[in-house]
């Protein structure tokens, strides 16, 4: 005897669904997958901006720098702002 079958229609409304479903998890995974590059850059930069500060505040010391027109002003420790 052979099995009952769900309606022509039926099935193929289930296997769209499920194909559209298995699209948007691959998807969903692509999207990971480019949110971690994303991410890993974003800290590789991040170092790198860290590093350049770090040698800007070697050349000039402690300074806050206006990013539109490179100008700064000297940030002066709290031990010598309380010295004088």
């Amino acid at each position: 005897m052979e099995n009952p079958k769900i309606k022509d229609e039926e099935l193929k409304q289930i296997i769209d669904d499920q194909n559209e479903l298995q699209k948007m998890l691959s998807q969903v995974g692509v999207l990971e997958v480019q949110k971690k590059q994303i991410l890993d850059a974003t800290l590789a930069k991040s170092d790198e901006v860290e590093k350049f500060k770090g040698g800007l505040e070697k050349e000039y010391g402690k300074i806050n720098i206006n990013l539109k027109d490179g100008s700064y002003e000297v940030i002066e420790d709290e031990d010598e702002a309380s010295a004088e």
